[in-house]
């Protein structure tokens, strides 16, 4: 799974990897939590024409999907992340899997290694570093007071060589030469994106090990990346089991400020 995520990347950064423009700045953040505003990249329509810029929009969305059909958000489980394998076919998804494919731009996620009543942290970034796009999920949830929420999940597939160790599962990784086709859900089906939901090649992240400081929502600092090797860690007292659980909420007005 992927329960928090980091995008410490500038809109020049930004620009760069997915090809976005017309950016507003944005803040650094360390500690992406459930719930919280994100950044989606999502295809756009009414590019300038003989423009050679890639047809692409950033929006912000609620990190936790609610489909369309739902009654009451606060009777839907909070499907931050949705398996690759059944997205197609599962109710909550496949109107999104069909129609609304984003890319969710990371500087990396967070995982947990659990041993008995002990857990480790681990933050999961890019070997070389840079941005990376998640595959993700968007759907438009229409409150009772008629309101519209854009709501949003991360789309998550079996791990790597890099994370097994640490977790079965890990995020879709979007790599750029397959933008388009993720992004193009007029023209390619499901069925015609499902090879690149696999897990990414091995070698793509690194892992290392950081303190309990990320497991609390509050803690958006850089400190959260912070190395802390596995025996200093263990060897002290549990503080925390894993992350801090998240309610689904109202979203209000999204910002990342």
């Amino acid at each position: 799974m992927c329960g928090r995520f980091a995008f410490t990347g500038t809109p020049e950064e930004l620009m760069e990897a997915l090809g976005v423009v017309d950016i507003e700045d944005f803040p650094p953040r360390y500690n992406i939590a459930p719930t919280q505003p994100i950044l989606l990249v999502i295809a756009a329509r009414g590019r300038e024409p003989g423009s050679n810029l890639p047809d692409r929009r950033a929006i912000l969305a609620r990190w936790g999907l609610i489909p369309a059909w739902a009654r009451n958000q606060a009777d839907m489980p909070l499907n931050i992340n949705a398996r690759s394998e059944t997205a197609a076919e599962k109710a909550s998804f496949k109107a999104a899997m069909r129609h609304r494919r984003v890319l969710i731009p990371a500087s990396g996620f967070y995982e947990w290694r659990r041993s008995g009543k002990q857990s480790q942290a681990y933050w999961v970034r890019p070997r070389n570093g840079g941005v990376v796009a998640f595959g993700g999920l968007m759907e438009t949830w229409s409150e009772p007071g008629g309101s519209e929420i854009d709501t949003a999940a991360i789309l998550t597939t079996a791990a790597n060589g890099d994370v097994a160790g640490i977790h079965d599962r890990m995020p879709v990784v979007i790599m750029p030469d397959d933008f388009d086709r993720w992004l193009d859900c007029r023209t390619q089906e499901p069925r015609d994106v499902a090879h690149l939901m696999k897990p990414p090649a091995d070698g793509l992240f690194e892992a290392i090990p950081v303190s309990a400081l990320v497991n609390k929502v509050a803690n958006t600092t850089p400190d959260v990346q912070k190395r802390v090797e596995p025996a200093s860690v263990e060897s002290g007292p549990v503080v925390e089991s894993g992350p801090e659980k998240q309610k689904p909420g109202n979203a209000g007005q999204l910002t990342l400020f």
